[in-house]
């Protein structure tokens, strides 16, 4: 009796081992997310993380691509050239625009490239007829342009030619762009037969000395890299000023806002 005892004890002590084991097997395989879920989730972050690693980069727009450079004589009109306008070939107030339109053609340059507003050359000649003492019909003097890219809220510097190269250099690192005034009376390699004209620099790069350049009066020229040096050597001594810097822009201080480049003129593809 007493080993039919023991022997029922045994099974007994079996049968809850066996329970006990067989519960602790189904909470180890369901019920432990630590156990499944930790290998499978430490994959899928390994996964995004190569993916981020290996995505290409945004491609940076090319900034040249943002600048205006407004042509302004009638053969580049007639050729259908890129920038050139219907202004090219007419007269205005007795004067023809493609003799006298450089200083018009910069600062439509400079307002529509540094602001979020837009203009065309004649825009730009309407607002300072109306804005300044400017009769019209013939090129534009510094204190006019001083006052009407002023008026169109940038704070700007009137220069004259700095006696040395390195000077010139500092000045033109601390605009935003800058108009200059050039001649080939003081230097020929670059332009010839050019006794004076308005012509406009951009993104200024140090390391290359090089300035974008706009040149509405030769579309060879207009929009090509040009030695800082060159236009150091070229600048015109004869005139009260050779420059004229562009150091920031404040929409609050700008009195014209003028929104638009509406106009019979040939818009670049790259400007849509």
């Amino acid at each position: 009796m007493d080993k039919q005892k023991g022997i029922l004890l045994l099974m007994a002590t079996a049968i809850v081992l066996l329970l006990v084991f067989g519960k602790n097997e189904k909470r180890g395989g369901d019920e432990n997310p630590t156990a499944v879920a930790g290998p499978e989730w430490n994959g899928v972050i390994s996964a995004v993380s190569d993916e981020a690693l290996q995505a290409e980069p945004e491609p940076t727009q090319d900034p040249e691509k943002g600048v205006y450079s407004f042509l302004q004589g009638p053969k580049s009109w007639k050729e259908g050239r890129e920038w050139s306008g219907k202004w090219g070939k007419e007269y205005y107030d007795g004067g023809s625009f493609g003799a006298f339109g450089c200083g018009f053609c910069c600062m439509a340059n400079m307002y529509s490239t540094l602001t979020e507003y837009k203009c065309t050359p004649i825009h730009m000649y309407e607002w300072t007829k109306k804005n300044t003492s400017y009769g019209g019909g013939g090129a534009v003097a510094w204190p006019f342009m001083r006052k009407i890219m002023s008026d169109s809220g940038f704070t700007v510097k009137l220069g004259e030619k700095p006696p040395t190269y390195k000077e010139f250099q500092a000045e033109i690192e601390q605009a935003e762009s800058m108009l200059v005034l050039i001649s080939s009376y003081n230097d020929d390699s670059y332009w010839q037969d050019t006794p004076g004209h308005y012509v406009t620099l951009f993104l200024y790069n140090r390391e290359t000395e090089k300035a974008f350049l706009t040149d509405s009066g030769d579309p060879e020229h207009n929009r090509s890299w040009i030695s800082l040096k060159l236009i150091y050597k070229a600048l015109k001594t004869s005139s009260d000023f050779q420059y004229l810097s562009v150091l920031s822009y404040e929409v609050d201080k700008d009195t014209w806002k003028h929104k638009s480049s509406k106009g019979t003129w040939i818009k670049p593809q790259a400007l849509d």
